[in-house]
């Protein structure tokens, strides 16, 4: 796992008007220390490990910080990148997009708009979904719920 000195816990650089908001004492309280380090740091897991990888069960992808429904699992797409990846969100305000210019290079940051969860990023290279979009997430990031 790996995180970026150069970026802050998440609700450090975006508004606090989540509808989800804890001291930082609370969350480490509330998540195991790898969760901590990708959700209130903005870390990543190393790509291949994450347990959602290769989850093929339908349900709904939830945020591991405060279980807001994120991704449905008929958005779920095998990118090759390593990380659990979606073409879209459930809808367009459960996730917040932020510019990311943490490591050299600007990307766009996804965060969990209920509580300001570090999720991981978007890209433009989801060629063949229907958005053209690949939500890279980190499996610590998410819960599944099957149904």
């Amino acid at each position: 796992m790996t995180t970026d000195p150069n970026t802050t816990a998440p609700n450090a650089t975006a508004p606090t008007n989540y509808k989800v908001e804890k001291t930082d004492e609370e969350w480490r309280a509330e998540l195991t220390p790898e969760q901590y380090a990708v959700l209130r740091q903005a870390g990543t897991e190393r790509a291949w490990t994450g347990e959602l990888l290769d989850e093929s069960r339908s349900g709904i992808y939830t945020c591991a910080a405060c279980d807001a429904e994120l991704f449905k699992s008929g958005t779920k797409f095998d990118s090759g990148c390593g990380w659990p990846s979606f073409y879209e969100s459930v809808n367009p305000d459960a996730v917040e997009l932020l510019e990311d210019r943490s490591l050299g290079v600007v990307r766009t940051e996804v965060r969990c708009a209920n509580c300001g969860s570090h999720l991981g990023h978007v890209f433009d290279d989801g060629f063949g979904t229907p958005t053209g979009d690949r939500y890279c997430m980190n499996s610590l990031s998410l819960d599944f719920k099957e149904q």
